[in-house]
């Protein structure tokens, strides 16, 4: 399956292996190039939990049954269930959230009793749910499609800004209510001023332990030239990355992004 359409910096024209020698997946099939459903009931599906209109439209232009939820809050079990029973008879469910997970196992063990072949694969993030679907393909076998969708997921590091709402103590020192927190793998990494300054730095620290491609997601409320910034450094200091920039519309964080 092909990445959504996006705005995008080309980098390398053939990216030849996955970063930690793993092989790439093939990226010629997430929305904009997308394989047909068949008509009817999926044999093969997937269920993707969104928490902002762009990314829940992203991840129904890649063909996934979209599960909606609040930032900071889990999806209603019935709605989970009813998404893995429409998806298919083998159904790939992407939580994106540590806190989602819990509600979709639980939704798994319903669905498996009527006989439908569920696995909970362990994204974390957005950005994991976007590299697990770039490389469905509901025409091979489906444990071997979990495999590769947790693979990819794997091999996609992930990270994002928010701002401080109250004083506390996080793993890069004390926050003040208005620092932007720069997070990577869900450890506080920077705290800055600006989001732009803070986008750079984290940004720069991700690829700093390799990878060849960046993807940014843009949350609702964010800096016109958020995304723009990140990508014009990145041409200077990185050029063979290449960047690809979504629209999320998600709140609480301006931007989301991923390395692989």
């Amino acid at each position: 399956m092909e990445r959504p359409r996006a705005r995008r910096r080309g980098g390398p024209g053939d990216r030849g292996g996955h970063e930690g020698g793993q092989a790439a997946p093939d990226q010629g099939d997430l929305p904009g190039r997308a394989r047909p459903h068949a008509q009817g009931r999926r044999r093969q599906g997937v269920v993707a939990v969104a928490a902002g209109d762009g990314i829940a439209a992203l991840f129904e232009e890649c063909g996934a049954v979209v599960v909606r939820r609040e930032p900071g809050s889990s999806p209603p079990l019935p709605a989970m269930l009813a998404a893995i029973r429409e998806a298919g008879s083998e159904v790939a469910v992407l939580p994106n959230d540590e806190g989602v997970r819990a509600v979709a196992v639980a939704a798994s063990e319903i669905a498996r009793e009527d006989g439908v072949v569920v696995s909970v694969l362990p994204t974390k993030a957005t950005v994991q749910g976007l590299a697990a679907l770039a490389v469905h393909d509901p025409l091979r076998r489906f444990d071997d499609d979990v495999v590769a969708m947790t693979d990819a997921a794997g091999h996609t590091r992930y990270g994002h800004l928010t701002v401080a709402d109250r004083q506390a103590f996080t793993s890069a020192g004390m926050c003040t209510p208005g620092d932007v927190l720069g997070m990577i793998d869900g450890d506080v990494a920077v705290i800055g001023g600006s989001l732009t300054e803070v986008a750079a730095l984290i940004v720069d620290r991700m690829v700093a332990g390799g990878g060849e491609l960046v993807t940014l997601v843009t949350g609702a409320g964010a800096p016109v030239r958020l995304a723009a910034s990140v990508e014009e450094r990145l041409a200077d200091t990185r050029p063979d990355v290449e960047v690809v920039v979504y629209d999320g519309e998600q709140g609480g964080y301006p931007l989301l992004i991923g390395v692989e």
